[in-house]
């Protein structure tokens, strides 16, 4: 008789209990490794030229010159505190960095990318929910289905009642935690979408600080600009002014025609509604700078002079890579096409099964007095399941194929963004260097003028010249002299857009 031993029965559901166990262990661990999506890998352009930054340039007058300022500073890396150098200005820009109200919304919007963020995060943990005391009573009356019933006849005995009788009293308290396997890498796809989200929000308050110092900084040099232009206007109505008497006398002595005092008054009245014009344009960008500034409108004070104004001129200016690091609306076109990429992930990753858990654990008891009593209420829950979309498969595809198409169009948004940024150095350098030229000769223009005015007005006063060229040359001598004062302010704007242009201001 074959005899048999005990302890190897015992043990052989042991056995075979750990070896479910792993099998189940290492099969999630093979789904786990299952991640659908592809990998962000950073697209490369290779119509971006970067011919153009040692070209027409007076930041690097040669190619020599430009081989040296490679180990210079790049402007880009310069803190705008040092770039602008004017004390005014740069408490006007603190001020707005503080009170601007689209900065700080942005600032709000980078909170919100924060709260995303940390909710894609805590979707890898299971959600636990808690009843810390739940109560059930039915009741049930004669023409329910289970009046009469052995369980009715068991609660109350043999005389059931029959309207709204107790058929069940339950007392409960549970803790039930469910848990989703990120199978496919949908969470994982989440979580680095949410992640890029908030960079591309940390990148639009840079675009919003960067475009609120230069809008800052262009309108303060308008107001100076303005203010100028008010004083030269105001010496040039007075010069009208007295060649309309001058004229006057001569008409009160007949030795001119009415014609003249017309044509000399007409031009003191066109000099004079100058004024107001300006003044009313000033008060404009006064008003504009306050609203940057976060604050309702009021005078603000003036100490500048547009000609002590300048720039440094020999800062190295850098490549189209070096606007990927530093252009903050560069950065934030990559990081929409990451997000976009991880979203083209998590709609791949829908289309498959996912799997999830469930536990529970908790009290349960139909009479109160037992409810405490662990041994005879306690109960343990465990379940598994596994979903798989069926009937809208078509929708998981379609979304699936539009999410590629969305990736495409970010990735082509990236790179309108990159050669708009190289766009923009190029025409701030072009404005730079043409604006310098035209400043050259609006210097030039205001020394022939000036000299005209006075040789005209000494010419009228001998008798030598009459007083349509008096005219002619106080217009001329107006004409340039606010053409010189917008030149500068145009060029203080252009190194200031370079600087915005090349990812500077954010620092």
């Amino acid at each position: 008789m074959k005899t048999i031993n005990i302890n190897t029965i015992k043990r052989k559901p042991n056995i075979n209990r750990y070896l479910g166990v792993s099998l189940i262990l290492l099969t999630l661990l093979i789904l786990g490794s299952c991640k659908v999506g592809q990998k962000y890998e950073r697209p490369q352009f290779d119509d971006v030229s970067e011919e153009f930054y040692v070209k027409d340039s007076i930041l690097n007058d040669s190619l020599a010159e430009a081989a040296i300022t490679r180990d210079s500073l790049m402007m880009s890396h310069i803190p705008w505190r040092e770039f602008i150098e004017d004390s005014t200005l740069i408490a006007l820009i603190d001020t707005a960095l503080v009170n601007n109200i689209d900065l700080q919304k942005a600032m709000c919007n980078m909170d919100i990318g924060m709260e995303y963020l940390s909710q894609s995060k805590a979707n890898f943990l299971p959600s636990v929910n808690a009843t810390p005391a739940g109560f059930r009573r039915e009741y049930y009356s004669e023409n329910y289905n289970n009046y009469g019933s052995n369980r009715a006849r068991r609660n109350h005995g043999e005389n059931v009642p029959r309207s709204l009788y107790t058929e069940r009293l339950e007392y409960t308290t549970a803790l039930q935690a469910d848990w989703e396997l990120d199978i496919w890498g949908k969470l994982r796809w989440q979580k680095e979408a949410a992640r890029a989200d908030f960079m591309k929000s940390q990148e639009f308050k840079k675009v919003v600080q960067t475009e609120l110092i230069a809008e800052v900084a262009s309108t303060y040099y308008n107001l100076i600009m303005l203010k100028s232009q008010v004083e030269v206007a105001q010496k040039n109505y007075a010069l009208n002014d007295s060649t309309y008497n001058i004229v006057k006398l001569q008409y009160d002595a007949g030795e001119t025609t009415s014609l003249a005092l017309q044509q000399t008054k007409s031009q003191q009245l066109k000099a004079q509604s100058l004024i107001p014009q300006l003044e009313r344009e000033y008060t404009v960008q006064e008003n504009k700078l306050n609203r940057l500034l976060g604050r309702s409108p009021r005078p603000i004070e003036l100490n500048a002079d547009l000609d002590a104004i300048q720039f440094q001129k020999k800062y190295k200016t850098g490549v189209p890579l070096e606007l990927i690091k530093n252009r903050p609306d560069v950065a934030m076109a990559e990081y929409e096409l990451i997000a976009q990429n991880a979203r083209t992930g998590v709609a791949e990753a829908l289309k498959y099964p996912s799997l999830s858990i469930g536990a529970g654990l908790g009290l349960n008891s139909f009479q109160l007095e037992n409810f405490f009593d662990p041994v005879s209420s306690a109960f343990a829950l465990l379940n598994g399941s596994i979903f798989q979309p069926i009937f809208n498969n078509r929708k998981l595809k379609t979304n699936y194929r539009v999410a590629l198409s969305e990736r495409e169009i970010a990735q082509l948004e990236f790179k309108d963004n990159l050669i708009g940024a190289v766009e923009d150095v190029s025409n701030s350098l072009t404005r730079i260097n043409k604006l310098t030229e035209e400043y050259k000769i609006a210097q030039e223009r205001i020394e022939v003028t000036q000299k005209g005015l006075k040789d005209a007005a000494l010419l009228f006063k001998g008798g030598f010249a009459n007083y349509l060229e008096v005219i002619t040359a106080q217009s001329d001598a107006l004409e340039s002299e606010l053409n010189e004062i917008n030149t500068k302010k145009q060029i203080l704007i252009a190194n200031i857009e370079l600087y915005r242009s090349l990812g500077g201001g954010w620092q």
